[in-house]
Order: C-alpha cells, then sequence, then structure tokens
C-alpha cells in the first residue's frame, strides 16, 4: 500500500515544501561524487601511474553498476519509507567514498568505487519518484525539475571544486570531501523529510506497463541516446582541455566553473517555465542546444575565449535536458513514475557507460579530436528520437482519457 501524508489542494505557483530542499543538497552531493572522476582524472591517472582511458574505466564501471542498479534497487526498495532510505544511501556514499580516498592502488579503486556508487543508482531515482507525494498534481512538473537543480549545482561548485583540489593535493582530498557532504547531507534528509513518504510498489502489473508502452519506452531512449552522445566527450573533458588548450590546474577548474554556471541557468529557467511550455518541447530545445555545440566544437581549439563560448549551448542544455525528460515521464503517467524515473535513470546510466567506453577506446587509438563528432551524430539521433516519441505520446493521449 502506499502511504503518505494528504496533500492539500495548491495552484502551480504556490511554494514547494521545505523537504525538497533536503532533496536538492541530496542530489548535489550524489552529482559532485559522480562528478569527481572525471574533474580529477588527471591526477589520478598520474598519481596511480596508469594511462587516461584506464582511469576512464572508473567512469565506465560506476556508470554499469548504477544503470543496472536504478531499476532493481527501485523493486528491492519499494517499501521502504523514503526517509530512512535516502539518509542510508547518503550515509553509504560517505563510508565508500571514505574508503576509496585510502585506496592503494586502481585494482583496489575500482570496485570500491562500483560499490559507492550504489548510493547514487538509489538516491536519485527515488528522491525524484518521492516529489509526486510531496507536491499536488498541479506542482509535479516544476517540482521534479527543482529537486535535479542539486545535479546542476554540483556542475557549478562540485566538478570545478574536484578539478581545483585534485590538481591542488591531490585526487583523495577531493573524495574527502565528497564524505563529508554526504554526513551533512544525510542529517539535512532525516530532519526535513517527512515519515510515511512510500511511492506504490513496483508491481509486475507496473512494471509491464510501463515496458509495454511505446511512448515511454521511446522517451527513455531518448535519455540513452542523449548521455550517450555527451559523455564520449565529456567524460575526457580534463585531459582533453589539456592537449588542445594546455590548460592548468586552476584554468581547468574555471573552465568547469564556466561550465556548470550556465548548466545551472538552464535548469533554473527549465524550472520556471517548463510547465507552460511542455516538457517534450523543453528536451528538443536542449538537445538541439548541445549539437549546437557540438557541431561547433573544432572552433574552441583557436583558443580560451573561443572553447569557453562553445562550451555555453551546451551547458545549457546538459543537466537541464535531463530534469526535462525526468518531467516528461512523470507527466505523463504519473502512476508509474518509480519505474520510469528509475529506468531513465538506468538509461542515463547506460549512456555515461558506453560514452566513456567509446571515448577511451578512441583516445587510445588517437581519436581524440574526432570525439565531437560521435557525439553529434548520436545527439541527432536523440533529437529525431524525440521527436517521434512526443508523437506517439500526443497520439495515445485521447485513449489513455477514455480509459
Amino acid at each position: 500500500m502506499n502511504h503518505a501524508p494528504a496533500l492539500p489542494h495548491a495552484a502551480a505557483g504556490a511554494p514547494l515544501p521545505r523537504a525538497l530542499w533536503a532533496l536538492i543538497a541530496g542530489n548535489f552531493v550524489i552529482g559532485t561524487g559522480v562528478m569527481v572522476v572525471p574533474g580529477t582524472l588527471n591526477d589520478i591517472s598520474a598519481s596511480l601511474g596508469i594511462s587516461i582511458p584506464q582511469a576512464g574505466q572508473l567512469i565506465t564501471a560506476a556508470a554499469i553498476l548504477m544503470g543496472l542498479g536504478a531499476p532493481l534497487f527501485a523493486s528491492v526498495v519499494a517499501g521502504w519509507d523514503r526517509r530512512r532510505l535516502l539518509t542510508l544511501s547518503l550515509l553509504w556514499y560517505a563510508l565508500l567514498m571514505g574508503i576509496c580516498a585510502l585506496a592503494p592502488n586502481y585494482a583496489a579503486l575500482l570496485p570500491l568505487r562500483v560499490l559507492a556508487v550504489i548510493a547514487p543508482a538509489i538516491f536519485t531515482p527515488q528522491a525524484a519518484a518521492s516529489v509526486g507525494l510531496l507536491v499536488p498534481p498541479a506542482q509535479r512538473g516544476r517540482a521534479v525539475t527543482f529537486v535535479f537543480l542539486g545535479w546542476s549545482v554540483a556542475s557549478v561548485v562540485g566538478l570545478p571544486l574536484s578539478a581545483w583540489i585534485g590538481s591542488g593535493v591531490g585526487w583523495r582530498w577531493a573524495f574527502a570531501l565528497v564524505v563529508v557532504m554526504s554526513l551533512a547531507s544525510a542529517l539535512w534528509v532525516w530532519r526535513a523529510m517527512p515519515n510515511g513518504i512510500r511511492p506504490a510498489a513496483l508491481s509486475r502489473k507496473s512494471w509491464g506497463a510501463t515496458l509495454g508502452s511505446a511512448a515511454l519506452m521511446m522517451a527513455v531512449g531518448v535519455t540513452l541516446l542523449m548521455s550517450f552522445a555527451q559523455f564520449v566527450l565529456f567524460s575526457y573533458f580534463a585531459p582533453y582541455f589539456v592537449q588542445t588548450l594546455g590548460m592548468g590546474g586552476g584554468t581547468l577548474s574555471l573552465m568547469f566553473l564556466w561550465f556548470g554556471a550556465f548548466g545551472l541557468l538552464g535548469n533554473l529557467v527549465l524550472s520556471r517555465y517548463i510547465d507552460q511550455i511542455g516538457a517534450a518541447r523543453a528536451v528538443l530545445f536542449l538537445l538541439g542546444a548541445i549539437a549546437l555545440s557540438l557541431l561547433l566544437w573544432p572552433l574552441g581549439r583557436l583558443g580560451l575565449w573561443q572553447q569557453a563560448l562553445v562550451l555555453i549551448p551546451w551547458a545549457i542544455g546538459c543537466f537541464a535536458g535531463n530534469s526535462a525528460q525526468q518531467a516528461r515521464l512523470v507527466q505523463h503517467a504519473p502512476e508509474l513514475a518509480s519505474a520510469t524515473v528509475a529506468l531513465n535513470t538506468s538509461a542515463l546510466y547506460a549512456g555515461q557507460a558506453l560514452g566513456s567506453a567509446l571515448g577511451g577506446m578512441m583516445i587510445a587509438r588517437g581519436q581524440m579530436l574526432r570525439l565531437h563528432e560521435v557525439g553529434l551524430v548520436l545527439m541527432g539521433l536523440a533529437m529525431a528520437l524525440s521527436v517521434w516519441a512526443a508523437r506517439r505520446a500526443a497520439a495515445t493521449a485521447p485513449d489513455q482519457k477514455r480509459s
């Protein structure tokens, strides 16, 4: 049974519950911990005496676990109270990230990193699935994108801070920072989240309805292609910028900060207007923005400012695109949110795994300067699938209203 506090009627513009701020903070910590490896990739490679593609396998292996784990854990923890579940996942993050920071070599770090990212596989999708029980229907789109602002803030603060710490005192201290933030966030979630938040259990019928919906599965496919397209290159921003522009640690941190600031801006604007313009339209616009950056990518090799300008459309679309996708799925079938959000998270991380693996293979063959070409083709496919999914959703909407 689904037990949750009764929601009062509220207009779309009414203030959101304070508990959502704790979920934003949690996603910020989760996002920072996920992005700490791309941010410190150069230092991990140098410190452990491994190649850049081998260091990139930390991203790939973690993404595989998160991709497979999100729907699996969604079924396992279906009956758990979300206050306890989300708090425990952050405590697990703190423990395993701390052990990762003490890993003596790459052979020890790789499995520990995989175990650590059990927390993102649980926290992000389950926080999103809880939103529907914390706000009334009129606020769902805004609330889902609001909670995902935490990932955008992680790109503004967490990613450049990790890069700066990694280049200054080493990647282990960047991991230690995530430990401290995870403990603080766990306390906040425990104090802010109400008891009794239990999204509907994922029955076989729910999974069947989700997997049997062409519109929903096509939308999930958009997330897979979108993530795949970006992480072919995004995973290797640090070594790419060093190779093409000779960036040092400080400049690299500033470039990540620049990227994150526009990522936050994109998510803030999206959060405000998504319920007016519609999630599907927002997704298409944001994917187009990323495609524009990939198309113009070679211009970034002309200099630092050229690269910074080319990054802007990508940054605007990067995190907002995933937020819009989550909102798209929740709005289309709110009763299936636990399943669709878990699958979407799985697709997101599966795309990261595919992208980082393919990017590493290309770099090993001396093709780093062609990573954007692969990303552009994949992003074009994501845009085409998004249009198709929107048309399919519109075609099935009248049938859903009659049923």
